[in-house]
């Protein structure tokens, strides 16, 4: 997917106009997030060595440090093994760091998209192939209920550092790799997601929309596993 769309330029207007605005999209039900204000911007990914072996000890939580605050992940495990090795080694080496969530959706499909330092929805490590697709929740009714935390591709394993946080029982096909539950900050993303989504409408101006950029500057910080 190429980018379309000055990316610097919506986070940038998000971060001085939308924060400080009451958001017309937001919920009366649900709190508005406490967030701070993040230095984040779109960036080139930072050259990270591709791991050819799965980690002997692989981490039992993810926690990803928001500008919003704290989402915290307990992961499947061995039933992911490679998914969990590429995201443990990408976390150490500072690779999410200052990064933005660069998608919002909260029509059909409930769910916050991060890990792309470029914000434009086609950043990946930079010179990683793609790696195998493990944990597909095949059989299920509902594939990504609401707490799911799994891995964003373009098709079957080409899995990088995207990854996208389910607030809301979303049903897609199972074609994207569970690798962990939010045990910690799910009424955070619920919480963002009140506030909406926003597209440019081509006139300079943007627009409500049920996929977009959210509304609420979202950037994670940092990222530590254990």
């Amino acid at each position: 997917m190429k980018r379309t769309i000055g990316i610097a330029v919506i986070v940038t207007l998000l971060a001085t106009i939308f924060i400080t605005s009451p958001a017309l999209a937001a919920d009366p039900k649900v709190k508005p997030p406490k967030c701070t204000k993040s230095k984040a911007v779109p960036h080139d990914p930072m050259r990270v060595v591709q791991p050819t072996k799965s980690l002997k000890v692989l981490p039992r939580t993810i926690t990803f440090s928001t500008n919003c605050g704290d989402i915290v992940v307990e992961t499947v495990g061995n039933k992911a093994p490679v998914t969990l090795s590429a995201l443990t080694t990408l976390a150490k080496a500072g690779y999410f760091n200052q990064s933005v969530c660069h998608r919002l959706t909260t029509q059909g499909l409930f769910v916050l998209q991060c890990g792309d330092p470029t914000a434009s929805a086609s950043g990946s490590p930079t010179g990683w192939k793609g790696y195998v697709d493990e944990n597909l929740p095949i059989g299920k009714v509902i594939t990504y209920p609401a707490g799911t935390v799994a891995m964003a591709n373009s098709g079957p394993n080409t899995n990088g550092s995207q990854i996208f946080f389910v607030f809301g029982d979303s049903t897609l096909q199972p074609n994207y790799t569970v690798w962990g539950k939010i045990t910690s900050g799910l009424d955070t993303l619920i919480s963002i997601a009140s506030l909406g989504a926003v597209q440019p409408d081509g006139n300079g101006k943007y627009v409500y929309a049920g996929d977009g950029f959210p509304v609420q500057l979202v950037a994670i910080e940092k990222v530590t596993t254990k």
